[in-house]
């Protein structure tokens, strides 16, 4: 069934439309992704083929998340905290879990278990003592991020901040109006009051709190994961722009400059490093020696264009933001 959301705005309201890029928004909306790979749009197919193998090796696809975010419909809210910030740390949002009310924790298990049935024994457990079994919970999540999100992470943060710069300019050159009236083809905005389409729940200011959180996701489907818990400001995830090339291989020619400062071999490292890889992995695909491909990294690692994520026993190695710059400038010059 779906239902025709209408949010009004007063003045006050929209004073407080305010954007932020949310690390647990980006787990939620991912793990929802990995559990329906069917439903994945291709965009996101490379990275699907490259993580679902570490979350089944790592028994994520039948842990906590598997059971409290399904497929589709309604998740816990206390998986997203509301942001204190406009960019909060994991490690920050991971805290506000582990110290979410006993009485909103209940609460979502309650509406999880009425959307889905019975709960899990593990959710039960979860139900019965909250403050016991949260820790387990956000350890896990944060061995998730590790795999799935982590190596990632700098090319992801630069879509999602590119995409809160973009939009934040379009607000001051003509309006939260507009910028409201283009979030999504689901979303349409009259001058008072934001309208929602494809939703399965009703929202609505009388059962919402004041203003509005935007939260772009590079990760969300066809419908708009919303969060509702007052006195809270809602919140409204958001498909970001530039989604659609987040996993194209970008080219890394013309690094000859780049090499006179590096090295052939680091330059290269970093080159294949347009995908996550352990050294085993690198040396591979280079013909480097594995010790050789190990103090490389090492060095990179130092300078801060390389960085490390356990993946099990193996521990991937990722381009940082700094290195991305370095070689879009080496490859332009």
């Amino acid at each position: 069934m779906v239902i025709l959301a209408e949010l009004t705005f007063s003045a006050n309201d929209l004073a407080q439309v305010r954007f932020t890029v949310s690390p647990m928004w980006q787990v939620v909306t991912s793990f929802r992704l990995l559990s329906h790979p069917a439903s994945a749009s291709p965009v996101h197919r490379p990275w699907i083929q490259q993580v679902q193998p570490r979350v089944a090796a790592a028994g994520l696809d039948r842990g906590w998340l598997a059971e409290l975010i399904p497929p589709t419909g309604f998740f816990p809210y206390f998986l997203n905290p509301a942001p204190a910030g406009p960019a909060p740390a994991l490690a920050t949002e991971l805290a506000a879990i582990q110290d979410a009310p006993v009485d909103r924790v209940r609460h979502d298990l309650d509406h999880l278990e009425y959307h889905q049935g019975r709960l899990s024994p593990r959710l039960r457990s979860l139900h019965h003592d909250p403050r016991a079994r949260l820790p387990r919970l956000t350890r896990e999540i944060h061995t998730y991020w590790e795999l799935a999100i982590a190596p990632y992470w700098a090319r992801i943060r630069a879509v999602l901040d590119t995409d809160v710069f973009h939009r934040a300019r379009r607000i001051a050159e003509h309006g939260a109006g507009q910028v409201l009236n283009d979030l999504h083809t689901a979303v349409r905005w009259d001058g008072s009051t934001l309208h929602l389409t494809r939703r399965s729940r009703p929202l609505s200011r009388t059962t919402a709190g004041p203003g509005l959180l935007l939260v772009p996701s590079v990760f969300t489907g066809p419908r708009l994961p919303t969060r509702v818990a007052p006195p809270e400001p809602p919140q409204l995830t958001y498909p970001a722009r530039g989604t659609g090339s987040l996993w194209i291989k970008a080219p890394t020619t013309g690094t000859d400059a780049l090499a006179s400062v590096l090295g052939r071999s680091r330059t290269r490292l970093l080159a294949e490093l347009d995908t996550p890889a352990s050294t085993t992995q690198l040396a591979h695909r280079t013909g480097l020696s594995p010790a050789g491909v190990s103090q490389s990294l090492t060095a990179l690692r130092g300078a801060g264009l390389v960085s490390a994520h356990r993946a099990g026993r193996s521990v991937l190695y990722a381009r940082t933001a700094a290195a991305e710059t370095l070689l879009e400038a080496a490859s332009t010059s």
